[in-house]
């Protein structure tokens, strides 16, 4: 028997009947608690359900699943979790619940670890109820707990060494992919994923696009599994509003988590999302939404000129699609020829630009308004990596050339690429909501939340996202992220969208990612070394 069971829960709701099945599957004897008779009964029997759907499927015997059920033990009273070694409370979101629940448990069990499932409570604010505080950490699950690999162990003020690495053995023992997490508002994930609905809302303030548009460019253009709304409705708006409350209030206001007054108003009209039927969307007999679109076919260019200008990674991505559907490419001064377009991906001011031919202007670092003040040229906006299948996001002044929208709209489309119209922004809408997702972790990072490593397999791991932040962020430019995150705030003022020190410290050194072999990691260079990663502390 490991140093860590038998294995306590408490609580046999949805999370801690997940905690005590995965436990059971792993192997791990389990002790399952909780006061009430038939949520205790009822918990039994979720993980019941749970383990024959296993058997119905093939993917496990009916001799496994007497094994599993045989290493789970239900106790009606808190004194049958006496021999655990380490208990992990799955209760409500009260303090003073949880306050009373270690009060107990340290009667019962006073050499046990003891974990707390909270997803908002400072670990720090739990453990004095503990008669020793130092045994007390966070081991934060991701709900369904069968089903997702990561685990978030976090550390109090006064969480031990001992108490952590068992916290840990006992998660890895588990199958999960373990992170280590400061106790911050919202830990490491649920931290650095505050911008995917924030900055959502506040494009859907602001009319920048629609919430249909919104979430259709974070599928296509982003690779989302779903967009933010979609994302907003499965979980429940009223709770997303509660935790952005408790972001604000326990941040002490800090305006990079301003709860959104969008989404108070639908929690307070009852409009919750898929539990009651309307949100964001619509829930009936039919789907919510129409099927995504297949991807424009890639057709041939006849050897059409397109001239691209800049040396941001969205250049080099959208030169080699055009190369692949058969546009002849080049770059400014490079021929006498009117192109077809010419793109402008934050070209050097001393390039020439080529006048006569469709303009298309890179809305990263400005706005297109901004850009091409009284010009008719179009905006765009795309993130790599680029391909075809993705979506380049289009942008209209109020002097733009109809010829022009239609050029921009027709080359995109030759590529293979989706497009989509959306109001004036730096950044457009992926572009913000991708960078300030960025910003966030390197926030994250310089604050020492947690390593580079734990935060991007985090946002992987823990809420599906098609790349770890940080590697994304290596791989579009530090230059290109850092000139939408200081675009948005030189425009708007506001300092929700701040640079990160160290995000901004990178770029003053010229560390940009992969296209330089040094961002937030160091990549290999030319002769395969490896460098040390000051950032890190590690070799890649």
């Amino acid at each position: 028997m490991s140093d860590f069971e038998p294995i306590g829960v408490v609580g046999a709701g949805t999370m801690g009947a997940g905690i005590a099945e995965t436990a059971a599957r792993a192997g791990v004897h389990c002790v399952l608690h909780d006061p009430v008779p038939e949520a205790l009964a009822a918990g039994r029997e979720r993980i019941a359900r749970s383990v024959q759907r296993s058997v119905d499927k093939g993917r496990i015997t009916v001799d496994e699943l007497q094994a599993v059920t045989g290493r789970l033990t239900t106790a009606p009273d808190v004194s049958g979790l006496a021999g655990c070694r380490l208990i992990i409370e799955a209760a409500p979101e009260r303090l003073e619940l949880k306050h009373q629940i270690f009060a107990a448990l340290s009667e019962v069990a006073p050499d046990a670890v003891l974990a707390s499932n909270t997803s908002s409570i400072p670990i720090t604010a739990i453990a004095p109820a503990a008669a020793r505080p130092d045994l007390v950490v966070g081991m934060h699950f991701f709900n369904p707990p069968p089903v997702m690999r990561l685990l978030e162990v976090i550390a109090g003020v006064e969480s031990s060494e001992h108490a952590l690495a068992t916290a840990r053995a006992a998660g890895e023992a588990l199958g999960k992919h373990v992170i280590d997490a400061a106790d911050v508002p919202g830990f490491v994930v649920n931290r650095c994923n505050r911008p995917f609905l924030l900055e959502a809302l506040k494009l859907l303030q602001e009319q920048v696009a629609d919430v249909e548009t919104i979430d259709r460019i974070c599928r296509l253009g982003g690779g989302f599994r779903m967009g933010p709304f979609e994302l907003s409705d499965l979980v429940g708006v009223d709770v997303g509003v509660e935790v952005a409350r408790s972001f604000h209030e326990l941040s002490f206001g800090e305006p990079r988590w301003r709860p959104s007054p969008l989404a108070a108003r639908m929690a307070a009209a009852g409009l919750h999302g898929r539990k009651t039927g309307r949100g964001w969307y619509r829930y009936g007999d039919g789907p919510h939404r129409p099927e995504d679109p297949p991807a424009p076919d890639v057709s041939g260019a006849a050897d059409r000129l397109v001239v691209i200008a800049g040396d941001l990674g969205i250049a080099h991505d959208l030169a080699a699609l055009a190369d692949h559907a058969g546009w002849r490419v080049a770059a400014p001064g490079e021929t006498d020829d009117v192109p077809f377009i010419c793109l402008d991906c934050a070209a050097d001011p001393s390039d020439e630009v080529l006048q006569g031919a469709p303009r298309a202007i890179l809305c990263a670092g400005t706005s297109l308004v901004s850009a091409d003040e009284g010009g008719n040229a179009v905006g765009f906006h795309a993130l790599p990596p680029l391909m075809p299948g993705g979506l380049v996001e289009l942008t209209k002044g109020r002097d733009t050339a109809p010829a022009v929208a239609d050029a921009a709209e027709a080359f995109f489309s030759s590529l293979g690429l989706h497009t989509a119209w959306v109001g004036d922004a730096p950044g457009l809408v992926l572009g913000r909501i991708v960078c300030q997702l960025i910003n966030e972790a390197a926030f994250a990072l310089g604050e020492g939340v947690a390593g580079l490593d734990d935060i991007d397999a985090g946002m992987e791991l823990g809420v599906n996202h098609p790349r770890g932040p940080l590697a994304w962020a290596d791989h579009i430019g530090l230059d290109h992220v850092f000139g939408v995150i200081a675009g948005l705030h030189a425009e708007s003022g506001e300092e929700r969208y701040r640079p990160a020190p160290l995000l901004r410290r990178l770029v003053l050194e010229g560390r940009l990612g992969e296209a330089t072999g040094e961002g937030f990691r160091v990549h290999e260079g030319p002769d395969g070394e490896h460098v040390h990663d000051e950032h890190c502390g590690h070799e890649h």
